[in-house]
């Protein structure tokens, strides 16, 4: 008999995760004053599933790398409100970018299964595209905003490396977060709808390479 990708006790403690994160983006959607403290708690609930595997998990590194990655990633989230005093899109890159050597780490020392695919030089001349782009609309944040690209394409190259879940987490990442800069330096340039597409994406991203990572992970202590 095949055995589950996860035990169901891990797969039951995506279901908070996976409703809040559908309930963010709806309220986002419609405008609703509580879809920014329900963005809040997308990242602390996505940590249950890593918290219920960690027994199961070697090294116990790898739940560290995970965790980090999260808190990073929570406080990017909540950049504004966690620090009202402070300029919010600066931040924002600095927390991310820190969730992204976690992830870059992680996957490259404990979850690479293959080498580096051809096809993903994609990155890099996204990475190039954004930056001829959007680098003139940027300002004083150009140099942060090109180390913030650079970071975030190699998430998702090293991701490429990785379980397909992971994979596929990082390149909705990417598009998350491709949204979200044409929304910030280019606002005219995409629809209104395109603000709950962005927390659609990066939900599913985040989501997904916990997930891959949790199977990969668990396969390899079994």
């Amino acid at each position: 008999m095949q055995r589950r990708a996860l035990p169901p006790a891990i797969v039951w403690a995506f279901v908070p995760y996976a409703v809040v994160s559908a309930l963010h983006v709806v309220l986002l959607a419609l405008g609703h004053d509580l879809a920014a403290p329900t963005k809040l708690l997308l990242m602390p609930l996505l940590a249950v599933p890593v918290l219920v595997a960690a027994r199961r998990i070697h090294p116990p590194v790898t739940v560290a790398l995970l965790l980090v990655a999260l808190l990073f990633s929570w406080l990017g989230d909540g950049a504004g409100a966690l620090f009202p005093a402070a300029p919010e899109l600066p931040l924002m890159l600095g927390f991310f970018g820190l969730a992204h050597i976690a992830y870059i780490v992680l996957f490259a020392r404990h979850l690479a299964r293959r080498r580096l695919p051809w096809w993903t030089a994609i990155y890099a001349l996204w990475w190039l595209a954004m930056i001829l782009l959007l680098g003139p609309h940027t300002g004083p944040l150009l140099i942060g905003v090109a180390l913030y690209g650079l970071l975030l394409a190699g998430t998702a190259a090293f991701a490429a490396r990785c379980h397909p879940l992971v994979a596929t987490g990082g390149a909705f990442f990417l598009a998350s977060d491709t949204i979200l800069a044409f929304r910030l330096f280019l606002p005219d340039a995409l629809p209104a709808w395109s603000s709950p597409a962005v927390m659609l994406t990066y939900t599913l991203g985040q989501g997904l390479i916990v997930a891959g990572a949790l199977v990969s992970l668990q396969r390899r202590a079994a």
